[in-house]
């Protein structure tokens, strides 16, 4: 069961712990992602007020990234299974790296439409194939904190973006600020290429971690086992639990991503150099609320629980948490909703590490990153309409507060569909 693959090439020299190595590129890839797509956010106040872009203006350049992102989502999901993991990320890397580049050539709302289309082409395919390494490498008992442990990489992209976005642009201008970020996305290119492989192909993998990864007789079983097809995928209900949670509590993190520099600039009167070292706060809250997401359904399994019990507890309170946001935009103090915000921001992504866990839960290996295509396909689904509703409520009601409680009440409002279509988490199939 532990040989090496034929054809594959070992060495005497193993890496411990390999697979948290494996993780920490998936921690890596999607830090550059989000700071790439969160650049526009933290200029969009000088952007909008070179170009004379309107609220709405905004809301469309925005929703033709939620667009393509939508797209690619399911195309990049098969395409990565096809492809396999390790080509089928580089290939995503490389073109969203260039896609965030190209805004510097961006002139107007058509074309930073464009640019931003582009750039959710190739972002796209962050997460279904960081679910899908996450499965490859992990048993089921650690891909929860294994996930959160990577999902924090947006978190954490979110908090760099801000500070380096903000002191390229004050010394170098806009574009500066575009090529910078996008051309980071090439280091994490090359250290993906030189580092992953599947475990058994993987030369500096020691056997025991190889048994600690396979649960005896589940890689032959599964290697044996056909695709499965997207018309099956749809008619589960545990897809369209797994879909619909994405399309209702993704468009709730995106508004964070690309409002809260505004709501703090037009709202609460930051300037660009305040937004850069104050603006990350609620980011860098998420990155604990990520692991320690997936860290609670994970305890709760080694204490017995089964994964059912265990996923769900996690979800339940992370979706109780999220009406902090409300709370929010009613605080008298600026400092006072960040906090506020920060409690938002940290529950979705520990929500997010465990509704992410739920593909790899009940969905085969060869089939993860299609699932999560689709589900991430319908998150950005949610995002392509809340970004021009967004854009059309500020610019009539010049107010925050109906956006904010929007973003409070999905989260809960999701876990109980979950539990309507999922009233069992186990794998596809089982008795």
């Amino acid at each position: 069961m532990n040989d090496p693959a034929p054809g594959a090439v070992t060495s005497r020299f193993k890496l411990p712990h390999l697979r948290w190595t494996i993780c920490a590129l998936l921690f890596l890839g999607s830090t550059i992602n989000y700071i790439d797509r969160g650049t526009i956010a933290i200029l969009a106040p000088k952007l909008q007020s070179l170009f004379h872009w309107t609220e709405s203006d905004y809301g469309w350049i925005i929703n033709a990234f939620m667009v393509a992102y939508a797209i690619m989502m399911v195309v990049s999901g098969g395409l990565i299974d096809r492809l396999g993991t390790r080509a089928g990320y580089a290939l995503a890397m490389a073109w969203w790296s260039v896609a965030a580049m190209g805004h510097a050539l961006a002139r107007g709302v058509f074309s930073f439409g464009v640019a931003r289309f582009m750039l959710g082409a190739g972002e796209a395919g962050n997460f279904p194939a960081a679910i899908k390494g996450v499965a490859e490498w992990f048993p089921k008992r650690e891909r929860a904190l294994a996930t959160g442990i990577f999902n924090s990489g947006t978190s954490i992209g979110a908090v760099v973006a801000y500070p380096l976005v903000g002191w390229i642009y004050l010394r170098w201008g806009w574009q500066a600020a575009f090529i910078g970020t996008g051309a980071l996305g090439f280091i994490v290119f090359a250290l993906w290429l030189a580092l992953y492989r599947l475990p058994r192909q993987h030369p500096w993998l020691a056997a025991e971690e190889l048994r600690h990864i396979e649960t005896p007789g589940t890689a032959e079983a599964e290697e044996s086992q056909p695709r499965i097809a997207w018309t099956a995928l749809l008619r589960t209900r545990s897809a369209w639990g797994f879909t619909l949670a994405k399309f209702m509590t993704d468009p709730i993190w995106w508004f964070y991503i690309f409002w809260l520099p505004k709501y703090l600039v037009d709202a609460r009167g930051f300037s660009i150099a305040k937004l850069a070292w104050f603006g990350m706060i609620p980011f860098l809250a998420s990155v604990p609320g990520a692991v320690l997401g997936g860290w609670l359904s994970g305890f709760l399994i080694r204490r017995g629980w089964s994964v059912n019990a265990a996923r769900k507890t996690a979800m339940l309170v992370c979706a109780l948490a999220m009406p902090a946001g409300i709370v929010a935009v009613f605080a008298g103090s600026p400092w006072m909703a960040i906090a506020f915000i920060s409690v938002a921001t940290a529950a979705h992504q520990g929500w997010s590490a465990n509704v992410f866990t739920l593909a790899s839960d009940i969905f085969p290996k060869k089939d993860v990153a299609s699932v999560v295509g689709i589900g991430g396909c319908a998150g950005a689904v949610g995002g392509a309409i809340i970004a021009p509703l967004a854009g059309y409520i500020l610019q009539i009601t010049h107010s925050y507060i109906p956006l904010f409680i929007i973003a409070g009440v999905m989260h809960p409002l999701a876990i109980a569909l979950v539990q309507a279509l999922i009233p069992r988490i186990e794998p596809l199939g089982s008795k």
